[in-house]
């Protein structure tokens, strides 16, 4: 195997945590929504939580807005950022966050109304 040419995978989600280290105050909230301004910008789809964001799109894409997220933070004066990530990808089919949570929330629905 060539392993210089191996291509990345077409499409993943990640779910992230960007942790401003250092800033001296307790809340990240103004960090946070600068990077949630970065997310729309992006075009991506995106799904903001209490613990993080996930994206989806391509691996490039996804990864170069991750990237982005930690110099506008650090623009913003912080000097040191940390991430936490999780990613996923599938090659058999296509599927979003939002299929995977409405998967679970299906197979739920179909017990509660069968008991």
């Amino acid at each position: 195997m060539e392993y210089t040419t191996i291509t990345t995978p077409e499409r993943c989600y990640a779910d992230f945590c960007l942790i401003p280290v250092g800033t001296g105050k307790a809340s990240v909230a103004e960090e946070v929504a600068e990077v949630q301004r970065l997310l729309k910008a992006s075009g991506l789809t995106y799904t903001m939580h209490s613990a993080g964001t996930t994206v989806e799109g391509s691996w490039d894409e996804v990864m170069r807005v991750i990237g982005q997220a930690h110099s506008v933070v650090h623009s913003k004066g912080v000097v040191r950022v940390q991430s936490s990530m999780r990613v996923g990808t599938r090659t058999d089919k296509k599927q979003t966050a939002q299929d995977k949570v409405k998967r679970v929330e299906d197979i739920l629905a179909k017990e509660a109304s069968s008991s």
